[in-house]
This record gives C-alpha cells, structure tokens and sequence, in this order.
C-alpha cells in the first residue's frame, strides 16, 4: 500500500504504524484526543484497542487538507470494506489532539 501521496510526515508517519498494527500509533496523538466515527463520538483508546492490527487502509485514493484528511478504500474488520476518510487535526507541540472518520461519499 503506497503511503508517498501523504505529504504530511506526522500523518505518513501514524497511518504507517496504522497499517502494521504498530502500538506506536497511540504515540502520535495527545492523552485523551476528541475521535468522531461518522459525526459520533467514540472513546479513542477503546477503539483502536479493537481496530489496531485488523484495519487498515487497502489504498489512499486522496490526500487533502496539507496531507491531513486522507480518503481511501479501508478494511474495517468485521464490517467489511469500504472507502472512508480519516482527518486528522494537530496541536501547537504536534499532536494529533482530533480524529474524524467515517464513511466517504
């Protein structure tokens, strides 16, 4: 799965140890970040405690926003596959302190 399209290193650097399943993941982003999956909020930690290693980007069909609202087709385990979008939102020291997602249109 091609990465290079992501222009934002923090976000190339996340959706990398996304791919792998890698615990490193948690590490880009603040202690307690504000997630949202399709407009609802969700807890963060819990959700990738079940996601981290079973779902993954298949292709990143879109990158916007200065590489930090990725589009692509995505495996997302039980529920099967489909395109979505993932955007991140950083913080003053770099942290991703946001995550949206949900299905894309």
């Amino acid at each position: 799965m091609d990465v290079s399209k992501i222009t934002d290193v923090t976000v190339k650097q996340a959706i990398e140890a996304l791919q792998t399943g890698d615990k490193s993941w948690y590490g880009f982003f603040t202690e307690n970040p504000v997630m949202t999956d399709d407009g609802n909020t969700v807890d963060f930690k819990s959700f990738f405690s079940n996601a981290l290693g079973k779902e993954m980007f298949l292709t990143i069909d879109r990158v916007e926003n200065n590489g930090k609202d990725i589009y692509g087709n995505f495996k997302a385990g039980q529920w099967g596959t489909f395109p979505v979008f993932f955007k991140f939102h950083k913080n003053a020291e770099g942290k991703f302190d946001r995550l949206d997602i949900g299905q894309a249109h």
